[in-house]
């Protein structure tokens, strides 16, 4: 596939649809680090841009959307399903929480919560999808979702990147899929995962994507229980990390304490990496973090 024909195409698709989000250059712990403000984007995440291009990608049936996440996507999808005019059924887990519910309910999606993980939301999409032919908006692992993923990274180039490496956090792999479809080997970029939700290193360790257990305080974000096979297949050689909830939160915390930018722990998990020592740069390696999501539990101003 021609990827960065596919992310370009994306990027002029939804432009008038998504934000152009912000980027700072900082320095944290005696280390200049640039910053990709994704946190910033309509419903809070990055998800917006895939959701845009699927929608805008394809054909949408008359039975519409149906789709299945843990929080942010589903959010994402109900946006873009509203804006564009389309039915939308979202299916979440319970663990997604109230912030995340409440702000899917906002967007006016006909919401379904059911008790279990990210994969029970799935399969309960999966099934409607079967019985209405309403169209799968998949979170990570499809090639629309994952050229639209990829503006980000796009766009971040277009306002002046100048980092050798760039810190990712991984989910479903969506992000770094379209990150990596895009950079080819101009960049490095490392791949963070929560210790209690790692479907990458899982699926790196075994040579094949494999069910992982999923908990932990990113869970509703990057909880994930398999890896895409789309990003799978991108990532193999990669440089990848693993940080705990202790880091993930504390680097939640310095974000808003040194640069009040309030953020949930998916969102502060690539960060953890470099702040706690899981990815040691060389001492003139430029580096650069995705902040990826701004959906904090609970909402402070609810």
């Amino acid at each position: 596939m021609d990827w960065s024909g596919e992310i370009g195409a994306a990027a002029a698709r939804i432009a008038s649809h998504i934000r152009r989000t912000p980027v700072m250059d900082v320095v944290l712990n005696g280390r200049r680090v640039a910053l990709k403000l994704e946190h910033m984007q309509h419903t809070g995440s990055f998800k917006a841009r895939g959701a845009f291009n699927t929608l805008l990608g394809a054909p949408v049936p008359g039975a519409g959307l149906v789709a299945a996440s843990g929080g942010n996507h589903g959010a994402a999808v109900a946006y873009a399903a509203r804006a564009l005019g389309h039915a939308a059924r979202i299916y979440v887990p319970e663990m997604a929480g109230p912030a995340k519910i409440a702000l899917i309910e906002r967007q006016g999606a006909d919401l379904v919560v059911l008790p279990g993980a990210y994969a029970n939301a799935l399969e309960a999409a999966r099934t409607y999808e079967a019985e209405t032919g309403a169209a799968q908006i998949h979170a990570y692992d499809a090639p629309l979702t994952v050229a639209g993923q990829g503006t980000c990274m796009a766009e971040w180039e277009a306002q002046g990147l100048e980092a050798d490496t760039v810190l990712i956090a991984v989910g479903g792999g969506g992000l770094i899929a379209g990150a990596l479809a895009w950079l080819g080997a101009r960049r490095k970029v490392v791949a963070v995962e929560p210790v209690t939700a790692c479907a990458l290193h899982a699926a790196l360790a075994a040579g094949q994507p494999v069910d992982v257990e999923v908990s932990g305080v990113a869970a509703n974000a990057l909880g994930a229980r398999r890896i895409g096979e789309i990003c799978f297949g991108m990532a193999r050689g990669i440089t990848a990390v693993t940080v705990a909830d202790d880091a993930i939160t504390a680097a939640q915390a310095l974000l808003w304490r040194e640069l009040r930018q309030l953020v949930e722990p998916a969102g502060a998990t690539a960060l953890a990496a470099l702040l706690s020592g899981a990815y040691v740069p060389e001492p003139d390696e430029r580096v650069a973090v995705l902040i990826c999501g701004g959906n904090i539990a609970p909402d402070p101003l609810v």
